[in-house]
């Protein structure tokens, strides 16, 4: 976590503006090198394109809606982002955590970047049906009912045209690979894109 945080801290000059990618591990570049997760990605084509934009990728494996919450007010103050991209709740579905405490969770990230003055993305995330097609549902329902609840960006589906495709993904058939953090980029871009 502090590599992750020092390292992309030295990307840039202070001038600069800056992301803040809050996720677990579909973000932290789990079971590959670090340049190859889909947030290194992002700073790269942010790079090249000539958006003045770092970014701090403070995504930890295994994290939960609950931890990034905890983390956030540190985050927030720490390197005072212009744009936080939330990529959580994953590991609150394996575990089967009520949707409601999801939800609040969620809410208290959006009000708490909001009231630092930057703007939320919200990715959203679909789980097995390990615990039934209602709670998958609703699970899902989550993020597309805060996206319009506080009129913010919604990238509908983090993995979209990935999760189904082995190519894509790794022998644990829960993460994408090097190939499919390609995708998620695209995925993400093509809303972020809007907010540059």
């Amino acid at each position: 976590m502090l590599f992750l945080l020092t390292g992309a801290a030295q990307a840039w000059s202070a001038e600069d503006s800056t992301i803040v990618v809050l996720g677990d591990s579909l973000s932290s570049g789990y079971g590959m090198t670090l340049s190859e997760s889909w947030v290194s990605l992002l700073e790269d084509r942010l790079r090249a394109e000539g958006y003045g934009y770092g970014v701090v990728n403070a995504s930890i494996p295994g994290d939960t809606s609950s931890g990034g919450l905890a983390r956030l007010p540190a985050l927030l103050e720490a390197h005072q982002p212009q744009i936080v991209i939330i990529e959580l709740g994953g590991n609150d579905g394996l575990r089967g955590q009520p949707v409601q405490n999801l939800r609040a969770n969620l809410t208290e990230i959006i009000e708490l970047t909001r009231s630092h003055g930057a703007a939320a993305i919200l990715t959203g995330i679909q789980i097995p049906p390990n615990y039934g097609p209602s709670y998958t549902r609703a699970f899902a329902g989550i993020y597309t009912e805060l996206a319009a609840e506080w009129e913010i960006p919604l990238v509908g589906f983090l993995m979209e045209d990935i999760a189904l495709n082995r190519g894509l993904m790794q022998a644990d058939g829960i993460h994408p690979n090097a190939r499919g953090n390609k995708v998620m980029l695209e995925n993400v871009w093509a809303v972020l894109a809007e907010l540059l």
